[in-house]
């Protein structure tokens, strides 16, 4: 759902680096909720829907794994 891979501080995850290895689509774009949440809360109060579920990649919150958070990251 996320995307924006390279952007605001976001480092690859075990993920991203599986996908690029092979030929093919990867993640790096996805659905693009990174630029579109605003779009997606729209879409889904018009459809009538009381609940969504994400999930935010750990790379954008952590972007080395262990040591400080990304204030990007936690923002978004």
């Amino acid at each position: 759902w996320e995307g924006a891979v390279d952007e605001d501080g976001r480092k690859p995850s075990i993920w991203d680096t599986f996908v690029q290895a092979r030929s093919g689509p990867d993640g790096d774009i996805a659905c693009d909720g990174y630029h579109k949440y605003k779009e997606d809360v729209r879409l889904m109060y018009e459809m009538g829907l009381d609940a969504f579920r994400f999930s935010i990649s750990w790379p954008r919150l952590i972007p080395s794994g262990r040591g400080p958070v990304n204030p990007k990251g936690l923002q978004f």
